[in-house]
């Protein structure tokens, strides 16, 4: 397409973002309102017009969705050369180019979680700390301080003794990883943005080569991002960014809703244009979630609107139980599957996957074809993993992660004595594992474990040998002469998957290679390593989904219901005051509602089973947010009658003013209790309060009217 053709059927915001060249650009796209469009016309009218393909950079943050984008951009006519990929995987493509400077070995290679684990393992026993005390927060911890650009060091110098602790095991592991010439994925982004800023010669190189980058999702960029970013961009500020604060939900896992909020503070010269026509959902729909919104503070405020139909009213619905409300959700999915809707149709929302227990159940009865968006992602499943360890270890004999999970898989009589007296002699000459196995006479074993090393040692020499191949041939090859085909062979008639997902793997490799004649093992191996499991789905079933909020970002589905808007669920708050977690909850609602098209019910109930007792539950202060006038309020709890009302619950107490920690009260089932914390937040009152048999409950204190404030003299 030449440069006017790319501008049809363009809106007025819309055609102002694309043909925005010069300068910093703020493009903040309410949701459903054509973001997509307008990075990937920009992308190719900047090509068109002030550069070439060679010089544009796009950046998303899955690696579906930046094929998605590179395949309209091609599409507009803008050549194969533009780079539209994650940071992610312009971190490890950029470390692989400039090693050397970063200090890297040219074939690093990149560990999962789940090898991540086992190195941080090895480094708690390192520092002789034990592992069920300190595995769980050491990963959280050292995944955040490289997401803030934190090294070792730094994180020793904090003040507390969990931190001072954290560091020493931060340090252990990083050694670790040297050793196995390993990076782990916040690597990635934490190795690029130091090199970045402490090589100038680097830093220019990127910046000449990326003279235009576009930013999806900039709200979920962490510290690293935003450095890397920031660094590129900094000579010719040729940057534009797009997102919503609103959709700002993965601060745990380090994203700072911060950088899109600061970006015209950042870059003073920003043009920011706002999307805010919604193509997806109701007017209904946006006016109740716009409602929500409102009641955030961190956000940069716009206003939602839509041509589509006013539709039907937003309806929350209250149940007696966690039980009832999942048999009332599936009943009226059935319901209106029999009436013509297909399964796919549908979506259920909730804050997390315990929650889909009670759906389950209520499915299995009903029939009704459901399916979760969870499970073991592709690339973790063992027999993959088992191939992978294999192909990592022919590109890099250093990484003894891989090279342990393949000692004996399959079994060949490598049994654990053997495996620890290679450790130990690995660990007294000074050497990798590896070394220890090719010098295996040396390392005082029997005659029987000294054969089985030598078969295996010299299984990985002639798989060595065959590196330089493609992908597709090293992993059949590997396949093959380890013994793994021969395994799952012999299994398929019990379990056909293996051998299934080994023929997958294959495929992948094959599809790969024709894209990408001249690629190398490594390079295959780099981009399978950066693969999620949203990148690998190829469909939707015809099926009810079901799925966490998080997972639901992205997605949309004509008929939506949203469960378990309750205190300590949808908020899930760790603390009455904690304003921007609550804020947070409330965007995440928010993602939700907006992924409806057509309907969109959520629903709370009045007894909640939780650790085997059924406990009062405190509806969500976020259904007190919804404009009350324009929802429909369906009461099936048994205090309900089974009526409709289309009200919001008004506040029954009128002596707010006598509360305060430490307050007794009384409650027709819990007894006599007292208050232990209270907090406002949203314009409500929230109170934590225990009772005598140790329990404590949460309430929302202005419609608590079962709560009664007592004297010290009545209880006597």
């Amino acid at each position: 397409m030449n440069a006017d053709e790319l501008l049809r059927d363009l809106t007025e915001p819309q055609l102002e973002a694309v043909t925005h060249a010069e300068g910093p650009l703020l493009l903040l796209a309410g949701a459903g309102s054509g973001k997509t469009r307008a990075i990937t016309r920009r992308a190719a009218y900047l090509a068109a017009t002030v550069t070439r393909p060679w010089n544009v950079l796009a950046i998303t943050f899955t690696n579906k969705s930046a094929n998605e984008m590179k395949e309209r951009i091609v599409a507009l006519g803008a050549g194969e050369d533009m780079t539209v990929c994650t940071f992610h995987s312009l971190c490890a493509r950029s470390l692989r180019i400039h090693h050397e400077s970063a200090g890297l070995p040219p074939n690093f290679t990149i560990v999962d979680q789940a090898d991540r684990r086992q190195l941080i393992k090895k480094a708690l026993e390192r520092v002789q700390l034990a592992a069920e005390n300190w595995r769980a927060a050491a990963e959280t911890r050292i995944s955040r301080a490289k997401n803030a650009m934190q090294s070792p060091a730094e994180m020793a110098e904090a003040a507390g003794y969990d931190d001072k602790t954290v560091a020493r095991i931060y340090a252990a592991y990083e050694d670790i990883l040297a050793e196995n010439a390993g990076l782990d994925f916040d690597d990635l982004l934490f190795k690029l943005a130091r090199l970045l800023q402490e090589s100038e010669e680097v830093r220019c190189k990127l910046a000449d080569r990326f003279r235009y980058i576009l930013i999806d999702e900039y709200q979920d960029t962490n510290a690293a991002q935003y450095r890397i970013a920031h660094l590129i961009a900094r000579d010719h500020q040729n940057i534009m960014v797009t997102g919503d604060p609103d959709q700002s939900i993965y601060s745990w896992r380090g994203a700072d809703i911060g950088n899109i909020l600061s970006f015209e503070h950042d870059y003073p010269n920003t043009k920011t244009v706002r999307l805010e026509q919604n193509y997806r959902s109701t007017k209904s729909i946006l006016s109740a979630a716009s409602a929500l919104i409102d009641a955030n503070v961190g956000r940069k405020k716009k206003t939602l609107w839509t041509e589509n139909a006013e539709g039907m009213p937003v309806r929350v619905l209250t149940c007696d139980t966690g039980s009832l409300e999942a048999e009332r959700v599936v009943t009226e999915i059935a319901s209106l599957i029999a009436q013509g809707r297909r399964p796919s149709e549908f979506a259920i929302f909730y804050r997390t996957n315990a929650m889909s227990r009670a759906l389950e159940e209520a499915f299995f009865v009903s029939g009704v074809c459901y399916r979760i968006a969870r499970g073991t992602a592709f690339y973790a499943r063992k027999e993959i993993k088992d191939i992978l360890a294999y192909l990592r270890i022919m590109v890099n004999s250093a990484d003894t992660v891989a090279l342990e999970r393949a000692i004996n898989t399959p079994p060949r009589g490598i049994g654990k004595t053997t495996i620890n007296k290679l450790k130990q002699f690995a660990e007294q000459q000074g050497c990798p594992l590896y070394a220890a196995v090719m010098r295996f006479g040396e390392c005082g074993l029997s005659k029987r474990a000294e054969n089985c090393i030598k078969s295996f040692a010299e299984l990985l020499q002639t798989l060595q040998a065959l590196a330089d191949g493609s992908a597709r041939d090293a992993i059949e090859q590997a396949v093959s002469r380890s013994g793994l085909m021969a395994q799952f062979t012999e299994q398929k008639d019990v379990n056909p998957e293996p051998l299934a997902n080994a023929n997958e793997l294959v495929s992948a490799a094959e599809e790969f290679g024709r894209a990408n004649p001249e690629a190398t093992l490594l390079d295959w191996l780099t981009f399978a390593s950066l693969l999620g499991d949203e990148d690998l789905s190829r469909g939707q079933s015809e099926a009810v989904s079901l799925m966490t909020l998080h997972a639901a970002k992205g997605l949309e589905f004509p008929c939506v219901y949203i469960v378990g808007l309750e205190e300590g669920l949808l908020p899930m708050v760790r603390g009455a005051t904690d304003i921007d977690q609550e804020e947070e909850e409330r965007r995440l609602f928010f993602v939700g509602m907006t992924r409806a098209m057509e309907r969109l019910t959520v629903s709370h109930a009045v007894w909640r089973m939780v650790r085997g007792a059924t406990l009062r539950a405190t509806r969500s202060v976020f259904l007190d947010e919804l404009p009350g006038d324009e929802v429909e309020w369906v009461d099936r709890s048994r205090n309900g009658a089974d009526r409709n009302r289309r009200e919001p619950q008004a506040c029954v107490r009128d002596d707010l003013h006598l509360w305060a920690v430490g307050t007794l009260v009384r409650h027709p089932e819990y007894g006599i209790g007292q208050v232990m914390s209270m907090g406002r937040r949203a314009g409500r009152t929230h109170v934590n309060v225990r009772f005598e048999d140790g329990r404590e409950q949460p309430w929302l204190l202005e419609f608590a009217s079962d709560l009664e404030r007592v004297d010290f003299d009545e209880i006597g």
